[in-house]
């Protein structure tokens, strides 16, 4: 296995993984509920620099030159930026100035926005080295602290934090749902 910053050219291979991972956030960040409409606005957004969704902020696990899952991670001091062309879009969309999006990442910490395993390669240990290569991403620029959101009902993602030192600090909610807020120092040992 190889991970690697993703590319533009990896939009086919890795949106797929970003809606299976945000389920219907990727419809509230699209606009639609419509698959297609969903997976056009993904892709278009992963292929565009400066915002949330960027091939920038996006490694990829690769086997045999196909993406099996990815991460996507950014600073949580450059969230409100990143969300703002997708902000943008959507009061352009929906013809309402006053849309937002639900704040995800704290200021003073590096965000795991998503973290996706192609279902065909679960159980391999692609999502623990995909966190351990943010982590270290995250580590090189001197951040003291790494955080993400699990679904309160996914126990699975739950216990494989929890096995990589993430301790929960909050409850978070996006589009009216639950989510645990877990956070892990980084610090050298």
């Amino acid at each position: 296995m190889n991970i690697r910053s993703a590319r533009p050219e990896d939009a086919s291979q890795v949106v797929p993984l970003f809606i299976q991972a945000m389920d219907s956030i990727a419809g509230t960040l699209a606009g639609s509920d419509q698959p297609r409409e969903v997976q056009t606005f993904m892709s278009t957004f992963f292929q565009l620099p400066a915002n949330r969704l960027s091939y920038q902020n996006t490694l990829v696990a690769e086997e045999d030159r196909q993406v099996v899952g990815i991460v996507i991670l950014y600073h949580g001091r450059k969230a409100a930026m990143l969300d703002q062309p997708i902000i943008a879009r959507l009061r352009a969309l929906k013809n309402d100035p006053q849309i937002t999006l639900d704040k995800e990442a704290e200021e003073d910490e590096w965000y795991i926005d998503t973290l996706s395993v192609s279902p065909n390669y679960g159980g391999r240990g692609i999502g623990t080295a995909l966190l351990r290569a943010a982590e270290e991403r995250a580590r090189a620029i001197e951040s003291t602290s790494i955080a993400l959101l699990v679904d309160r009902d996914n126990q699975r993602a739950h216990r494989l934090y929890q096995y990589l030192n993430y301790q929960q600090d909050a409850v978070v909610y996006i589009s009216h749902h639950p989510y645990l807020h877990m956070t892990k120092r980084l610090v050298d040992a």
